[in-house]
């Protein structure tokens, strides 16, 4: 019998795959693999999420009015410019096939987030790539990829899994060197991390012409990742495509309450924010003096280069750290396999990692962290 056949391309996708979350012998692993918050949401978060167990036979509010009310306050935006979906990836994924198609081109940078791809891909689109410089995305190698056929530039600011991040001035050149017609997707999933004074979240670029769209999650600095909610905000006529678009209950009502009570509490946000601060410094200094090359990084994780070295790989010690119940993200998926990231985590949970680290690289263990 002949079996259905998918869409050409389907085939060719390869699964996104997320980080580890257990560890072979180990109950209670370290989970370093996939960037979540270290301190999880907040408190009044987990109370506006179980607040709304009695009511799971009633339909979510399709507008998701509330929660896009929240963000407008908390940001200073337009409510009716905010779309919000089921995380990031969602809004990706509807964004690409709102713009993209058959014959049509999707351009991010060499290192930039795996699911852009999948997303061009999935709508039939061709996903290219522009050379990155020093492990930063470079504006004139994206916009020499530029083509009659281009629909869609991402550019995740701060970038996944490099850390590096490109200041408003270069985000505004790119946007100056694109067509009309390309839609510019500033992916700026790590913003609230960032605490350099030439750093714009993509909200002045959106504000300023109708090509351009700011993405946002509530998986990093609000750690709500098990509830998959992001938001974008939008020019008018972008914010009208999506919500074409998207599912009438695309996100769910706990989630809307929960996301509500994590924008609004701006001290567990501050807190956050310090814990990665604090904990981010220390640790990279630690990684370099055993050795290894670890770049600079305003988000809440970082690429760790290994030796070309068997015995001493990425590879050796992700396995290392995984039989002691530490889980880092391998980066071959991502074209660096010499890397691992390793997210930022508390205290306690760097201090292993460094010593786990030193004890797989033959050396004594860096100085023991501050506080």
């Amino acid at each position: 019998m002949t079996a259905p056949a998918p869409r050409p391309g389907i085939l060719d996708i390869a699964p996104y795959v997320g980080g580890e979350s257990k560890a072979h012998g180990h109950a209670e692993p370290v989970r370093l693999a996939s960037n979540e918050g270290a301190l999880g949401p907040s408190p009044l978060a987990i109370a506006a999420y179980e607040r709304n167990a009695a009511s799971l036979h009633r339909y979510p509010d399709g507008s998701v009015g509330e929660l896009r009310a929240a963000i407008g306050r908390r940001y200073g935006l337009d409510p009716a410019r905010i779309v919000c979906g089921a995380g990031s990836d969602e809004l990706i994924a509807l964004l690409t096939r709102a713009y993209a198609g058959p014959g049509d081109e999707v351009l991010y940078s060499q290192y930039g987030f795996l699911m852009y791809a999948i997303a061009a891909k999935t709508a039939g689109a061709t996903p290219v790539t522009a050379p990155e410089a020093g492990l930063r995305a470079d504006v004139d190698a994206i916009l020499g990829r530029v083509t009659d056929r281009t629909r869609i530039v991402f550019l995740a600011n701060p970038n996944n899994p490099t850390g590096s991040y490109l200041p408003h001035a270069e985000m505004r050149r790119l946007h100056a060197g694109l067509p009309g017609h390309v839609v510019l997707a500033v992916d700026a999933a790590y913003a609230e991390y960032v605490v350099r004074n030439d750093y714009e979240p993509g909200i002045a670029l959106v504000d300023g012409a109708q090509n351009v769209v700011m993405l946002r999650t509530f998986s990093k600095i609000h750690a709500l990742a098990a509830l998959r909610l992001g938001w974008a905000y939008c020019s008018p006529g972008i914010a009208d495509v999506l919500n074409r678009v998207r599912g009438p209950f695309n996100v769910n009502a706990p989630s809307q309450a929960a996301g509500v009570a994590a924008v609004e509490d701006s001290a567990h946000m501050a807190r956050a924010r310090a814990q990665v601060e604090h904990c981010r410094p220390w640790f990279r200094e630690g990684l370099l003096s055993l050795g290894l090359d670890v770049p600079d990084s305003v988000a809440n994780f970082l690429l760790v280069r290994f030796p070309r070295q068997a015995g001493k790989d990425a590879d050796a010690a992700h396995a290392y750290l995984t039989d002691r119940g530490i889980l880092v993200r391998k980066m071959v998926a991502y074209g660096l396999p010499d890397a691992l990231r390793i997210s930022i985590g508390l205290d306690h949970e760097m201090r292993l990692v460094l010593d786990a680290v030193a004890a797989f690289m033959g050396k004594s263990p860096p100085a023991r962290a501050p506080g």
